[in-house]
């Protein structure tokens, strides 16, 4: 049996039928350069035809692109069995490949299409017949497959026998609505196999009872060698197949090969979590924020003891790294290592100090993050040479119904005040914008903002305290945090941190802390 598995990502297509989400042209482009280049999947599903016009211009688009990089054959849009109109949508874009949605249970094919088995055939074999004049290769979804194997079996193959016939690469096996459990995954997918050896079938999950990826890796042990994923799992209602899980799983418990490179999937999943304004889970298994990140004391003694708490899923496959939490299940193994990543170690004492002040925050909720470690440790080691370098002394926002905001600012950088006004598209940006102006004239360069995260407690108390935890990266990336009742003056807070980070590194003293322990023993 084969043992290369063959990766058909839909997230273009189906991915997009999340509610809310809508890439643009040149989101779609982005998308599909980075899965065929730099994620090396080996066909990609980028739309509907007919949808929209929007929908046709970034079909147009990355076919114009996928052309001339030699991707053409493996770019596939959906289209519908209606004669010659989705066949001369996909060519009018430039297509080569369709997928074809025909019917895969009984009661679709005679309750939505209202008609028999025989006049549905004979309309797929007009269209297919159609796209072979055009050039266009011909796929088939056979819609609602899993529910025709459970109610109509006899109507699925009859399907499949007379789709044999016609000149078509592969039939695609969806459970559209997500029903099946893993043992009929097997058996079914298994059946397929067994009854038509010579066709080549797709395997296609949903995630309605959270087991898309338990159904995918039962299609692969039945026999399966092309699967249909997203990044980030998403799709229609609880989304699709993961790619980053059915990767690790393929690999690690199948012991099957892909073409995947493992390494970009981090990457991939940010950019479509940024596109989509859909937000990855932070436990979600290989590509949430918090997956390779140890909390509990334990486990970091474990790892500095022997690598004891590591499996297979080692973060630097995926373009990760691991981390070991600050809070209040952190032990000195985890204070440990998080200062040894900024270059120093504490006496025993003086460890224990630190240890306890994390835990106590940790307590109240207030989110620890290694960027505050080093104001930590000068704290409660009754030390204040790491000060504020830049204070904002005074800012005044305004903002009136069918304006712009405008914000003005009063900032000490080094004992020396400066004064801005700017105006934008929020209270937030106008800030920024008067911030950006001072430090342009100072000609002081600011990290760029790459993400903003806004948490605020459930429960619709208006005074609810607000957190704010802004991404920024210069020539590395780390978070700053602010906590207000406010939203602005909360991500204020967290932009000041960020300033006073960015001033103690000019002066080599925050991220390679050594320089201010050094300084901070003297004084002990």
């Amino acid at each position: 049996m084969d043992n290369r598995v063959i990766i058909m990502d839909t997230t273009l297509r189906d991915g997009e039928q999340t509610t809310g989400v809508s890439f643009t042209d040149s989101e779609k482009l982005s998308v599909a350069r980075v899965l065929l280049d730099d994620l090396n999947v080996d066909r990609i599903e980028i739309a509907s035809a007919r949808v929209s016009e929007g929908e046709f211009k970034g079909t147009r688009r990355v076919m114009e692109w996928a052309r001339e990089k030699g991707h053409i054959e493996k770019v596939e849009v959906l289209g519908f069995v209606d004669g010659q109109i989705s066949i001369d949508w996909i060519t009018k874009a430039g297509g080569k490949v369709i997928n074809l949605l025909c019917k895969g249970s009984y009661k679709h094919v005679t309750e939505q299409l209202r008609k028999t088995p025989e006049q549905h055939i004979s309309d797929i074999k007009k269209v297919i017949e159609y796209a072979d004049k055009q050039g266009v290769r011909v796929n088939v979804y056979l819609e609602d497959w899993s529910n025709g194997m459970r109610s109509s079996r006899d109507y699925v193959h009859f399907m499949i026998k007379e789709l044999k016939k016609l000149k078509i690469d592969r039939i695609m096996l969806p459970d559209t609505l997500g029903i099946l459990d893993p043992d009929e995954t097997y058996d079914y997918c298994k059946e397929m196999l067994d009854s038509y050896p010579d066709v080549k079938f797709d395997f296609h999950a949903h995630n309605d009872y959270d087991l898309a990826i338990a159904n995918v890796f039962h299609a692969l042990k039945a026999g399966i060698r092309c699967i249909h994923t997203t990044i980030n799992g998403l799709g229609e209602r609880a989304g699709n197949a993961p790619l980053s899980s059915a990767i690790a799983t393929i690999k690690d418990h199948l012991k099957l090969t892909t073409g995947i490179n493992e390494a970009k999937i981090n990457k991939v999943s940010r950019l479509v979590e940024s596109f989509s304004g859909i937000r990855i889970p932070t436990n979600k298994p290989l590509i949430g924020e918090f997956v390779f990140t140890q909390c509990s004391g334990i486990h970091a003694d474990g790892d500095n003891k022997n690598n004891l708490y590591f499996n297979d899923l080692l973060p630097e496959r995926f373009g990760r790294i691991r981390q070991y939490a600050l809070g209040k299940t952190s032990g000195k193994a985890n204070i440990k290592k998080n200062l040894e990543d900024i270059g120093i170690e504490l006496d025993p004492e003086s460890l224990k100090v630190v240890t306890e002040k994390i835990i106590e925050l940790g307590d109240k909720k207030e989110t620890v993050t290694s960027e505050d470690l080093p104001y930590i440790v000068a704290d409660v080691l009754n030390n204040k040479e790491i000060e504020n370098r830049i204070i904002v002394k005074n800012y005044s926002i305004m903002h009136a119904y069918g304006l712009h905001p405008v914000a003005s600012i009063s900032i000490e950088i080094n004992g020396k005040s400066y004064e801005e006004s700017a105006s934008g598209d929020g209270q937030y940006d106008a800030f920024m914008n008067a911030l950006r102006s001072i430090y342009k004239s100072l000609k002081k360069p600011l990290p760029k903002l790459i993400d903003y995260v806004v948490t605020i407690p459930p429960g619709g108390k208006t005074d609810a305290l607000v957190e704010t935890v802004i991404t920024w990266e210069n020539d590395h990336e780390f978070k700053t945090r602010g906590l207000d009742s406010d939203q602005t003056a909360s991500a204020i807070k967290a932009t000041l941190r960020m300033l006073n980070l960015v001033e103690h590194e000019k002066e080599g003293g925050l991220f390679n802390f050594k320089t201010i322990y050094e300084k901070i023993k003297t004084k002990l």
